[in-house]
Parts: structure tokens; C-alpha cells; sequence
């Protein structure tokens, strides 16, 4: 008798001989005769388990792949793809996307640190994307609150989403603001709600209230959109035509794409638009006005770096949070933790205790370079790692233990020593974050960790421009001896932290993700498993996390929890007892509970091919082939 490769396959008169023969011994847990032996058909294709199996597949190709928070944005970046773009063309597009789809997490009015790697000059570079404090912006403007809110016409520093992605397409891209533009001005005019928005927009209808603008932009009529409505936002559709306007009438023009670039992004900081806000902002109490929008601009940079592992991780200056990462990498490694068992106990406490290490610097040490000194050769050296990773002990530190790096720099301290603390406030509502990583078939790669202009707390939009303004400024502190002091033109100490991995010169991976002061742990947690232990992108994404709460937050009142540690439920029962024996304050989570979003691309050094990967947690999206 032939068979096929399944019972599908078999003909109706083999079956039953099976049955016969086979399926009843079978079924009774007997032995099979050799006859039937020879007649039992292989598994099912469908029925057979890959190893390391995953909720998701592993995006693979060899053209260009794009991860983002939402299908629309990854829908934009592809789109560009298709028309021959090249990864920052469709980087940038997604962020646009995502400005006008992901209004819980970020709005036009927000922020884009972005780091893009460059395949034909081999070149790494750092767009800060954070706007500044305006100039009106200074600690006693705010003495009497005694926190700088996160929401309303205070709480923003200068958009600079708009120059982030214009500078990003200048410096790597191959196409207008006009082209890049178009997905974003259609999902403006109208896109379908979904069920994660408006669950947002129901419970933060009360709290947008406080702003007319806000209301009428996102609850027309006073209605509450449902999920499957067509949203529509016809002024920041507007908004966003005349930049692309400007664009395109410059490029007829000129034929000059770089100059084309710029018309349209002074469109938005120079014109009408500006004039709008400002105005906006001086009638409503606000701080920013036209003149710090039309003086504003933003940076481009070299990237921090360390070498962990085998590979070189790229990040934002000291006015991110991003160096945290690099630190905490560099004590982990200093400690030994590529020996240990991925996800065991003595695994997830060093992890733990190096991230509290290296995040108590960043509170003590980070600000703005071009405002504070801070100590960054020590922080970032390997010896300084080696001096922090003896400070982990078997035990769960519940101290706050700032390291002494001016010492290891070779000078004295050059300001009085900071000490954090928390304010004592009532919380206040903080929102999210996206991320959006790109590589296309050159290995050019584009992370970008965009922000602000979120719902939460009640957005507040400037005028009739559609634009929701930032909530950065919150992470100012009030206290003189920060080097994270709030200042007029300063950068706020960013979490928005998107991140660049190499190997041996040549492109790896992009990866980001949402979650404020989660950001960098939640990227060390990934970057470990692939990193240190060769472990496939989807499988380490979707592997069970740990957070720490120990160190002070940044955010408002700065809270802080010495010794919490969040932890998925997923990590086996004897390796939670154990770290709480460790004197670990579990906080246990959901099997994908922690706050966060992973989403990655990046390219296969062994054969040039590329991957992609993205999050269960947070309904995370990739593409591409």
C-alpha cells in the first residue's frame, strides 16, 4: 500500500486497515505488531513542534523589514519600502504614522531620539530628537507646585519630532517630507479606531476635558469614538499638508532635496503653524512662544558605545537615559554573568542588582552635557564596571548606592554631590512611549523611540493646529544640585532610548521600546539572551522579564521603591523563592506582565539575510520579506 504523509493522504480502505491494525493498539497503549508498524503514518505537519517555539514567528527576508507599535505605522515604513526607499525613508514615515495613530503614547508635538546606521558611509549616528525647555522655563516658575506637571500648556519642552525626522531624512534618506508624509495625512483623514485607543479615549475623557481644543480634536461632538468608527483629526491633517506643501514647492523649485527638506520642516517651526502655537500657548498660560520654536535646533551626534559580548551597543549621550544601558551591560558582564544560567536565579539577580547600580548613577550623574559635567569616561569604563560589580553580594541591596566616578576621572568633583529623593506629592498620570526599527536589503538601520503629546493626564493641543504638545519638561528636576536641573534651552534627561547593536563594524540590530524608566532594562533583558547566549530574536523577546522599581523614577514626584522587583509569573516558583529569599521584593506579574513593548530588525551577520521580531506584550506588529 502507498501512503501519503498524513491521514489526509491515506486512501479510505488504508485508514481502515490502520484502525485496524494499529489505531485500536494504539489506543489501548498496546505494542504495534511490526505490520502495523509499518502502516502507522507520520504526524500531521500542523501537529509537529519547532524548537523554540514562539507566539509568534520570527520575521525573515532579504529585502527590508519594519516593527513598530501599531500596524498602521508598520503599514507607512513598508509603503515606502515598495517605493524603493531605504530604511530611514521608512522610519521616518512610520513615525509619522504613528504620531497620528498612536495618540495614547505620542502625538506630532512629541519627541523622536533616533539612531540611524548609515551602510554606505558606515557611519552611526545620533539625532537627540528631544526638545528643549523654552526660555521662559526656569525652577521657580514652578517653586509653588513643587513638581513640574506632565500635562497641559506647562508641561512641554519644544516639539521636535518634526526636526528629528527632517534631519533624519538629510542625513540618510533618499526621499521628500512630501513623499514620506503622505501615509500619515491619509490615516489624518481618517483611520479605523482600534480597541487598545479607544479604551484610552473612554477613560480619559473626564481629564481631556480640561482642554477645549483636546476635547473637540478627540471627542467631536462630545462623542466617545468607538472601535470600528472612522477617526478623523481634519486639522492636524492640515497641519501636516503645509509642511508637505512647503516641501514639495521648494523641491519644484530648487530641485534640491536636502533644501526641499528644510523648507517644509521650517513650515512648522518658522510659519504660520508656530505663530499658532505660540499664541496658543501665551493665551492659555503656558510658557513656550514663537521664538522658541523658530530658534529651536536639533542635534546630530556621534553615539556612546561599549563592547560587551563580542558586539559594540550604541546609544544616546548623557542627556538620555540611554548610557544607563551601557553601564548596566558592563557591570553584568564584569560580574559574570554570560556563566550562569539564562533566566536562573543567580542570572536574575545579577541582572537585577546591576540595573539598580547603573540607574542610581543616572539619577546622580546625567544631564544635558552642553548644561552639566558629568563623568562620562569613568561611568563608561570597563574599569569603573569591574569596581561596581563588586558591590553585588548574594543579597538584594535595598540602598541606594551611587558610585564615585569624578574619582575615577582623575579630577576632583566639580559640584556638589547629588542625592535624589522623591517629592512629596500626590502621583501624577504619566503615559508611554512607541518604537519603530527598520533594516532594508543595504543594512541600513533606523531606531527611534518616539513620545509625547500622550492622552494620559488630558492631552492638550496648541490652537486649531491638531498638534498635542509635549509632556517632557515633568522630567526636569527642581533641585539646584541635579545636573538634571530644569534650565531655559536645556534638554530634559530623556528615558526615550533608542539603541544600535554591531557586529564587528558591520550592521546587527535596531531595537526599542516603549516604557519610560523600563526602557533600557527591558532592552538589557532581550539583548542578554541574544547577545551573551546566541539566542533567536523572537524567543528572547518573548522570554520571561524582570523590572526593577528600586531606583527613583523620572517622572513628577520621582517615586522610588527600594528592592521591588517585578517579576512574570512564567520564571519557574523555585527561582522566585529563591530570589526572595535573596531579600527581593516580588511584585508578580502576569506571564507577559511587565510594561513593555520589544520590537526589533536587524541582519544576520552568517548569511546578510534579515530578521525582525515584536512583542506579545503591548500588541506589538513587524513586516517585511
Amino acid at each position: 500500500m502507498k501512503t501519503d504523509d498524513s491521514l489526509a493522504g491515506m486512501s479510505r480502505r488504508a485508514l481502515g486497515a490502520w484502525a485496524v491494525s494499529g489505531g485500536t493498539a494504539l489506543a489501548a497503549g498496546l505494542p504495534l505488531a511490526p505490520a502495523a508498524l509499518a502502516q502507522t503514518p507520520p504526524p500531521e505537519p500542523t501537529r509537529l513542534v519547532s524548537a523554540g517555539e514562539t507566539l509568534r514567528p520570527e520575521i525573515v527576508g532579504d529585502f527590508g523589514i519594519v516593527a513598530a507599535g501599531r500596524h498602521y505605522a508598520v503599514a507607512a515604513g513598508t509603503q515606502m519600502l515598495m517605493a524603493g526607499g531605504n530604511a530611514t525613508d521608512a522610519g521616518v514615515a512610520a513615525v509619522f504614522a504613528a504620531a497620528v495613530t498612536e495618540i495614547s503614547h505620542f502625538g506630532f508635538g512629541g519627541e523622536a531620539p533616533t539612531i540611524i546606521y548609515d551602510s554606505g558611509a558606515r557611519k552611526i549616528s545620533v539625532i537627540n530628537g528631544q526638545g528643549t525647555a523654552p526660555a521662559l522655563a526656569t525652577p521657580d516658575r514652578f517653586a509653588s507646585l513643587g513638581i513640574i506637571p506632565g500635562n497641559g500648556p506647562m508641561g512641554g519642552t519644544i516639539p521636535a519630532m518634526v526636526d528629528a525626522m527632517a534631519r533624519a531624512l538629510q542625513l540618510n534618506g533618499t526621499m521628500t517630507l512630501d513623499q514620506v508624509m503622505q501615509p500619515a495625512i491619509k490615516l489624518a483623514d481618517g483611520f479605523v479606531m482600534y480597541n487598545f485607543l479607544a479604551e484610552v479615549f473612554a477613560s480619559q475623557q473626564k481629564a481631556t476635558a480640561k482642554y477645549k481644543t483636546a476635547y473637540d480634536t478627540y471627542y467631536p461632538d462630545g462623542a466617545l469614538p468607538r472601535v470600528g468608527d472612522i477617526f478623523r483629526q481634519p486639522n492636524l491633517a492640515r497641519t501636516m499638508r503645509t509642511i508637505a506643501a512647503a516641501d514639495k514647492a521648494a523641491f519644484a523649485r530648487t530641485k534640491d532635496r536636502n533644501a526641499a527638506i528644510q523648507a517644509g520642516r521650517d513650515a512648522f517651526y518658522k510659519g504660520e503653524i508656530a505663530r499658532t502655537i505660540g499664541a496658543a500657548m501665551e493665551a492659555d498660560g503656558g510658557l513656550m512662544r514663537y521664538a522658541d520654536l523658530a530658534a529651536y535646533q536639533g542635534k546630530v551626534e556621534a553615539p556612546l558605545t561599549t563592547d560587551v559580548f563580542g558586539y559594540t551597543v550604541c546609544k544616546g549621550g548623557f542627556w538620555s537615559q540611554g548610557p544607563a544601558l551601557l553601564i548596566a551591560l558592563n557591570i553584568a558582564e564584569a560580574a559574570g554573568i554570560a556563566a550562569m544560567e539564562p533566566g536562573g536565579e543567580a542570572y536574575l539577580h545579577t541582572l537585577a542588582e546591576a540595573i539598580k547600580l547603573a540607574f542610581d548613577d543616572r539619577n546622580a550623574y546625567f544631564g544635558d552635557p552642553d548644561f552639566a559635567r558629568v563623568p562620562g569616561k569613568a561611568l563608561l569604563s570597563k574599569a569603573y564596571a569591574a569596581q561596581r560589580a563588586k558591590l553585588i553580594g548574594g543579597k538584594a541591596s535595598l540602598d541606594h548606592r551611587y558610585g564615585d566616578p569624578w574619582a575615577m576621572e582623575g579630577g576632583e568633583r566639580p559640584t556638589p554631590a547629588f542625592t535624589p529623593h522623591m517629592l512629596k506629592k500626590p502621583p501624577v498620570p504619566t503615559a508611554d512611549t512607541t518604537a519603530i526599527e527598520v533594516v532594508d536589503r543595504h543594512g541600513n538601520l533606523f531606531s527611534c523611540t518616539p513620545s509625547s503629546g500622550w492622552m494620559l493626564g488630558g492631552a492638550y493641543i496648541a490652537g486649531a493646529t491638531g498638534v498635542p504638545m509635549s509632556n517632557r519638561m515633568t522630567v526636569f528636576d527642581l533641585d539646584p544640585e541635579s545636573p538634571n536641573v530644569l534650565a531655559p534651552g536645556k534638554r530634559p534627561r530623556t528615558t526615550l532610548s533608542p539603541s544600535l547593536v554591531m557586529k564587528d563594524g558591520a550592521p546587527y540590530l535596531a531595537i526599542g521600546t516603549p516604557g519610560g524608566d523600563n526602557q533600557d532594562q527591558q532592552i538589557m533583558n532581550v539583548l542578554l539572551r541574544v547577545l551573551a547566549f546566541g539566542q533567536p530574536l523572537q524567543a528572547a523577546i518573548e522570554a520571561p522579564r524582570i523590572n526593577s522599581s528600586h531606583f527613583h523614577g523620572s517622572f513628577a514626584i520621582k517615586k522610588d521603591e527600594p528592592g521591588v522587583l517585578e517579576i512574570e509569573d512564567r520564571v519557574p516558583q523555585a527561582v522566585r523563592d529563591g530570589l526572595a529569599a535573596r531579600g527581593h521584593k516580588l511584585d508578580v506579574l502576569g506571564p507577559f506582565g511587565v510594561s513593555t513593548g520589544i520590537v526589533a530588525a536587524g541582519v544576520l551577520p552568517e548569511t546578510g539575510t534579515l530578521r525582525g521580531a515584536a512583542d506579545v506584550r503591548r500588541e506589538r506588529y513587524v513586516f517585511g520579506w
